[in-house]
């Protein structure tokens, strides 16, 4: 049975010009949660990504971990459009600039319910990728190995929530606690995709300032 490890990407740069960027503690978060991962005993990891700087330089950092390659980007990973969500509910581009940390959380929570229950073709457009995705990665690795997929906690909500059945409050939910390089683990069988863990973080309880979900 493989094992797909969702990892979301280390800390970004939030407030910054440029939010795709891993910060100082991001780039060492990647790095322990590569650590973590390799004492799993991977067997022949695939390790693959979204497009985005932030999911790419984590690969890149959990990878050499690992001793393995990246594989080339699939976008379907990449995460959900956060910062335009919450700017069209403010009023348009850069109404979020100097927003808090908590502030955008609590506009995000809002536009993603209005987003999701109101049924967009983008919000499904977006959820059906990255469950394709999940399925046709879980179809391609070979009974026994693993995978890696550094995404965004958007990504990892939304199809956590389609594995679970949830609606727009769980995915919310799901979201909104998800920790900067956590690892997400679903099994893939014949019978389909589970999910097995959710979120776990334990590889920075023993250095609670890597401790981060934005």
């Amino acid at each position: 049975m493989p094992a797909i490890y969702l990892l979301r990407h280390g800390q970004a740069s939030f407030g910054a010009d440029d939010y795709d960027v891993l910060s100082e503690r991001g780039a060492r978060q990647a790095a322990v949660a590569g650590r973590a991962l390799a004492r799993r005993g991977l067997v022949e990891p695939i390790v693959v990504s979204g497009s985005l700087r932030r999911q790419r330089d984590t690969a890149l950092v959990a990878a050499d971990v690992l001793g393995v390659e990246v594989s080339p980007p699939d976008e379907r990973w990449n995460e959900l459009p956060a910062h335009e969500l919450v700017e069209a509910r403010l009023g348009g581009p850069g109404s979020s600039a100097g927003l808090t940390s908590l502030e955008f959380q609590s506009h995000l929570d809002v536009a993603m319910a209005e987003w999701i229950d109101g049924d967009s073709a983008d919000w499904r457009r977006f959820s059906d990728g990255a469950l394709a995705a999940l399925s046709d990665l879980g179809a391609s690795v070979p009974s026994g190995s693993a995978a890696v997929v550094v995404t965004s906690s958007g990504v990892t909500a939304a199809v956590c929530g389609r594995l679970l059945g949830t609606g727009a409050a769980g995915v919310i939910a799901l979201n909104r606690v998800s920790i900067n390089a956590s690892i997400t683990t679903i099994a893939a069988s014949s019978r389909g995709l589970s999910l097995v863990a959710f979120n776990d973080h334990a590889h920075f309880l023993a250095d609670r300032e890597l401790l981060t979900n934005r």
